[in-house]
This record gives C-alpha cells, structure tokens and sequence, in this order.
C-alpha cells in the first residue's frame, strides 16, 4: 500500500474517565466516516462579510470540491478496500464506507471501545475511541483535510436550564386567555423572577410589529432528543397561535426521537422560534451527537434549497475538547452559510466563563460560539412590566454560586479577533493570553427562572438557557428579513460598525451590570452579553439602510 502523510489537525488527546467497554471492537464493522475536502478557492472575506451572497450552485462551483480531487479520492480509498458512498462537492464532503479494519489501515489510527461521561453529565457512554492524529494516503495529502467519525464520543451538550426545585425562586404562569400578541395579551406583571412567554420576550425586545417571519424557513440543529405534535399543538394554541410548519429531517442515521432528556432542547427551540416569528417555517436537523454528525446536520441545513434565514444550534463544547480539524470544518461551514445569506446563532454556553460545570478556576469559550463567523447569543436575566413591555432590570445571568449556571463569555483561545471586532475593546485572556475573538456577540433572556414557558413531553415549565436565546435571535433574524426584504448572512460587520470600547451600539439594550466569573459587563461590549440584548425596532432602522441582498 502507499506511504501515509499526516493529516493536520487531526489529532486528539485523552479522554477524562475512560474504561474499556464490555465489548470489544468488531474490526469487521462496516461504518462510514465524513471526509472534507479542500476548496477549488478560498471564500474572499467580502464575500463573507459583506452584503452581497451567492447561490448554492455558484458557491459549488466556485468554492465547492473539485470534482477530480473526489474523484482522486475514490480511486486511492478503492485501493484500501473502501468506497465513497455519497458525494456532496457543493459542501466539500464525501461520505466513505468501509470496514473499521480498512478505515485504520488508510488513515493510520487504532481505534478501541471504552466508555466515558457523557458531556451533559446523563452517565457514561459507550463508543469509538483514539487517540494522536490520523493519516491518510500520500497521494491524498493536502487534498483531504478531515476526516470524521473514526472517534465518534459524544461531543456537544444542550446549552438548556431548567430552574431550581419549586420554592427556591418565585415562578408566575400567564393567565389563561394569554395569546401571543404581546401587544394585547392581558398578561400580569412580572414578578422578581417570574416566567415569561416567548411573545412576551419579543414584546420587551420591541420585535418589529410588522412582521411575524412569514415567507423565511428557519433551520434548527438537534443531537439527540425530539418533539411530538401534541405538544407543539397544546403549545402553540396555549398561546392563541397556530401552529407553524415544522419538518424533521434525519442526518447520518438521526431522528425526531422524543422520550429523552434532550427533548426540553428540542421543543425549548422549537418553541421559542415558532413563538416569536409563528409565521416562519422550520426544518429540524437530527444527527448522532458526534463531531462527524453535527458538522454533516449544519452543512445539511446551510445547504438546502431554499437557503433558510438562519440556523439555530443550542449545543456546543469548550474550545479545547474539540480537534482542530472539526473546530475548521465547522467554521468553514459557516463560511459558506455567510456567503449563501444564512445567518448562524450559537449559544454562548451555560457555565459562565469556565464553560466547565465542574470547575471554575479555568476559562475556554464554548465552541462553536466563538467561531467568528456565528453570532454567539449569550444570556441575561430579565425583569419587567408585562403590561407596557418596559425593562424595569436587565443584567448579566449568574448563578453559578448555587449550581444553576450563567452564561459564557470570554475570549478565544484558537481565533484570532476578527476585523469587527478590531474597534470593540475585547481584552486578552483572563488566563493570561493573548487577545482574541471576543464572546458572546449579543443576548437575552437566558436565566431559566426568568425564562420560557414552554411544553415538554406534556408538561408546560420554564426552561432558560442561552439555549434559548440562539432561536430567539434566529426569530428576530426571520422577522427581521421579512420585513427589510433583505438576507443578512454574516451580521456582526453591520452589528459592530463604528464601535467604540465603552460605548454602546445602537439597536442593542446595553447590559452593564453583572459578571461570568472572570469578566464584568460593562457599558459597550462585553465578555458577559457581548453587544447587549435586542431593541428589535431599532435594530430594523439599522438594518433597513444596508444594501440589499439576493440569493439566486
């Protein structure tokens, strides 16, 4: 067989608490892995960052994989006994199906069975396992630029909160004949740390009144967990509304499968989209928890003809569990859904500034948050008068110091800062580091005591979040482009021009009180709630004088 070369990027270190599983490996397993392949061009950054977008099949054809390097590819990987099963070259990834025998010998790796704690602290998990990077054939080196699925550990947790036991807090419900027009809604006011609606949130972000997101389909990222009807349908009429057209698509074997823990993610953003632009329609992605799964659900989505307005992801990791060749695949992705008009939100992380439930003496942002090309929605607790819509407090959500989260923040260890946020004042590291891409971008309601009131497996509870704040961007995004006729892509440019350390930026509430544990909101950016949280009327002027868009 030919030399092997190594694959940059590839490599992954060891996994706290693994054991060896009680079955070992079966090297005569058929499994099929995602191969990404290297771009005809790089995408310019104007493109990126600028108003202008392009179509799927112009992006193929211009920054897609070239179809003799697939080729090239197929014919090597015969030779190993493997065979590319699917061909996507508008998003550069070829799917390769073989034997886990076949699949070590051509990408030079040793996989095992073991065990390890789930990222969402569910228990332990049985999967693939390696360590140290891949290979892959001489002929292939610089072509291929990732390979994923060899490893297929559980890689993302929900970004979701649930509020403490009853009595710990105050909790409100809505009265009954609540709808969703926060404008009419008869609703009481809000106690110190009641729930709220989602139409009640929109209604104290001033979400324009002249759109419901009608005419844009948003896109939703799902690892695991799923919905039912019923609970959509007792949700939606609950709230006076109708209920929005919803569509499950399976990615690499994923389903709508509800009955599990991640179904308070699942219909949490769900709910929240169809609550604040009922008008949109939503395609939901589900695909095995695994770095291969995830990456594949987003280029999916990025991908789909029509291109959505947005696409939500609540589920994330800190930036070091990650290896670097999925950290660049998936911001490649975004790449690509900036330069289609598709605008990414990510949650921010629910963990503060550690991003690590267990300990909160390091700091890492929560990827893919700090990609710089997502907008990263991080969290606030949120209190007001839910008869005239008025913010009576808004402040940072942290309460880390009774187990209960708070939102991430922080600065990059892996991205630099990016041209936006060259004038924002983002600091360097709390450990110490240098500067770099500062987190979060923007906020909202996130504290789960001051959170959603939504229906789970048929049951109505409060649920927060910065889970909850990646959709409610993605609505405001869907209502937003209704309204302005426009696609916004990549909309930090917009969001950050003319920004000033210490200054605060119009179509933004400035949040200037709290912390993450290792920074402090103050006025202007900050590492706590980024821009601040939504002034959807004002965000609707700023917007309305950018240049317009089209995707052919």
């Amino acid at each position: 067989m030919p030399d092997l070369v190594p694959l940059p990027g590839s490599e992954r270190g060891e996994l706290a608490g693994t054991a060896p599983a009680t079955t070992p490996l079966n090297r005569d397993q058929v499994i099929t892995v995602t191969l990404l392949l290297r771009r005809r061009a790089e995408v310019p950054r104007e493109l990126v960052e600028g108003p202008q977008t392009i179509s799927t099949s112009e992006l193929g054809a211009q920054y897609g994989a070239d179809p003799g390097d697939a080729r090239l590819v197929g014919e090597v990987l015969g030779s190993y006994g493997l065979t590319v099963t699917e061909t996507h070259l508008e998003s550069r990834r070829l799917k390769v199906s073989g034997t886990i025998a076949r699949l070590e010998s051509a990408f030079g790796t040793s996989l095992s069975a073991v065990t390890s704690p789930h990222p969402d602290g569910s228990g332990d998990v049985e999967h693939r396992y390696r360590t140290g990077g891949l290979s892959v054939p001489a002929r292939l080196g610089g072509i291929v630029t990732a390979v994923l699925g060899l490893d297929n550990r559980p890689q993302a947790r929900p970004q979701f909160r649930r509020p403490p036991a009853a009595g710990s807090r105050t909790m409100a419900t809505p009265d009954d004949d609540d709808t969703g027009d926060p404008g009419k809604q008869p609703a009481p006011r809000q106690a110190q740390g009641s729930s709220l609606t989602a139409p009640q949130v929109a209604g104290f972000y001033q979400f324009p009144a002249s759109a419901d997101g009608t005419g844009q389909t948003v896109a939703i990222i799902e690892l695991g967990g799923g919905f039912t009807p019923s609970d959509l349908s007792t949700y939606f009429s609950g709230l006076g509304l109708s209920v929005p057209p919803v569509t499950a698509v399976g990615v690499d074997g994923g389903a709508n499968s509800p009955g599990q823990q991640a179904d308070g993610e699942v219909e949490l953003d769900i709910e929240v989209v169809g609550g604040v632009a009922p008008g949109a329609s939503q395609q939901v992605y589900f695909a095995p928890n695994t770095d291969q799964g995830f990456i594949d659900a987003i280029s999916e989505a990025v991908h789909a003809t029509p291109a959505p307005i947005a696409v939500s992801i609540s589920w994330g990791q800190s930036e070091d569990q990650w290896a670097a060749q999925s950290r660049t695949a998936m911001d490649q992705a975004f790449q690509d859904a900036a330069a289609l008009g598709v605008t990414v939100t990510v949650a921010a992380g629910d963990n503060g500034a550690s991003d690590d439930p267990s300990e909160q003496t390091q700091v890492h942002c929560d990827f893919p948050a700090s990609s710089p090309n997502a907008l990263a929605c991080g969290g606030t607790r949120l209190i007001g008068d839910t008869t005239t819509f008025t913010i009576t407090s808004e402040v940072v959500w942290n309460e880390l110091a009774s187990n209960e989260g708070a939102g991430g923040g922080g600065v990059s260890d892996v991205f630099p800062v990016p041209s936006y946020q060259a004038g924002a004042g983002v600091p360097g590291s709390a450990s110490g580091g240098a500067s770099g891409r500062g987190v979060p971008d923007v906020a909202g309601n996130a504290d789960p005591v001051t959170g959603y009131l939504v229906v789970v497996d048929g049951q109505q509870e409060p649920i927060g979040g910065t889970s909850a704040v990646a959709p409610l961007w993605a609505g405001l995004i869907a209502r937003l482009a209704q309204a302005t006729g426009k696609r916004f892509g990549l909309l930090q440019p917009l969001l950050y021009a003319g920004v000033a350390p210490g200054v605060a930026q119009p179509g933004f509430n400035d949040i200037v009180s709290g912390d993450n544990g290792a920074y402090k909101a103050g006025p202007g950016w900050d590492a706590c709630t980024g821009l601040g949280s939504p002034d959807g009327g004002a965000l609707l002027t700023l917007l309305s004088g950018t240049t317009p868009s089209t995707n052919g």
